[in-house]
């Protein structure tokens, strides 16, 4: 049997394409799924509406903001749980604040994530033109977004993916995995990530294994 081979045949900001040579399937896919599950990006998961004048409801404003890409660099923050401030509010190393304060004056607006104001110039939308809401002549919107780290386990604002794909190549032994960004992570980051999760939950296996103690009776 040929040795297992791994190369990378396409490389982008927003996707990379991998070839898995003599490699079980099932490892293939486990990238994949925790490409999609289990890779931290930041999202909007709490809003205070300080002002909302618009026919959208508060909770269908909140939930916008929170389907919107956000660039996150991974090392800068730590998920809430693990963060050593202990508060609901959150600190710096766990939370970033963004605020919009937008009015419609003679003329209907639309409302943009590209109006967003973060308090960390690293930490924006990843486009400007995401529509969030039309207000019309005289409405308002003013909030404060909090954005914190989450997994795509917990909810789908948190998937750094866009697309993540196991697929057959051209020889019999060949699995190709496809991962699209969008635009959190770059793909690559998405994928390494992915593979210290694989790494990290394969070293756990065996130490649980190698801890198992048969009993005295069997």
């Amino acid at each position: 049997m040929a040795s297992p081979s791994v190369e990378v045949v396409e490389k982008s900001d927003e996707r990379v394409v991998v070839r898995f040579n003599n490699i079980p399937r099932q490892y293939v896919n486990s990238l994949r799924r925790l490409a999609i599950s289990e890779v931290p990006s930041l999202a909007i998961d709490d809003v205070v509406i300080l002002e909302n004048s618009s026919v959208m409801h508060d909770e269908a404003v909140a939930h916008r903001l929170g389907l919107i890409p956000l660039r996150t660099d991974p090392g800068r923050f730590v998920m809430p749980h693990e963060c050593d401030c202990k508060s609901t509010l959150g600190c710096s190393k766990c939370r970033v604040l963004l605020v919009l304060d937008a009015e419609a004056n003679e003329k209907s607006l639309v409302v943009t994530s590209g109006e967003l104001v973060s308090e960390d110039e690293m930490v924006k939308p990843v486009s400007k033109d995401i529509p969030i809401i039309v207000l019309a002549p005289n409405q308002k919107l003013k909030f404060e977004a909090y954005a914190r780290l989450g997994t795509g386990k917990d909810h789908a604002k948190w998937q750094p993916t866009a697309a993540a794909v196991v697929k057959d190549g051209k020889d019999e032994d060949e699995i190709i995995l496809v991962i699209e960004s969008n635009g959190a992570l770059t793909a690559e980051g998405i994928l390494t990530v992915a593979a210290e999760r694989l790494a990290s939950k394969v070293k756990n296996f065996k130490q649980a294994v190698s801890s198992l103690k048969v009993p005295k009776n069997a």
